[in-house]
């Protein structure tokens, strides 16, 4: 038996979590699902696509999401409909939507309702 010690670094979350007690979350969350992948007919966010929205006590709201796949042809439009749908929200003062690919989406991320939507339940 090797006496070298194990090393056992503490793993972080690929996804940050969500502020999900501020009074905003709620709103925020409804405003993302007004925003729809043109290629699939149900909203980002039962799809999956938004993995954290931080909020400021300010007001401040953050959004990480991603997409279906980087070829997406939205890609570049789909952040601007996202922050779009959040900034009219009263009490949001700022809005900044930030897309990655780690980690990448996978069916397994959506909502049940998304999955019966699409016929895959």
């Amino acid at each position: 038996m090797s006496s070298e010690p194990v090393e056992h670094l503490e793993g972080t979350p690929l996804i940050r979590p969500s502020t999900t007690d501020h009074p905003l979350y709620e709103n925020v969350v409804e405003a993302c699902r007004s925003v729809f992948d043109p290629e699939i007919p149900v909203n980002i966010y039962d799809l999956g696509l938004v993995y954290t929205i931080e909020i400021s006590d300010e007001g401040e709201v953050e959004a990480i999401m991603t997409l279906t796949a980087p070829g997406c042809p939205v890609a570049g439009e789909m952040p601007g409909w996202v922050a779009e749908a959040i900034e009219p929200l009263p009490g949001v003062k700022s809005v900044n939507v930030e897309l990655t690919w780690d980690p990448p989406w996978g069916m397994d991320m959506m909502s049940d309702e998304a999955r019966l939507e699409l016929g895959f339940m």
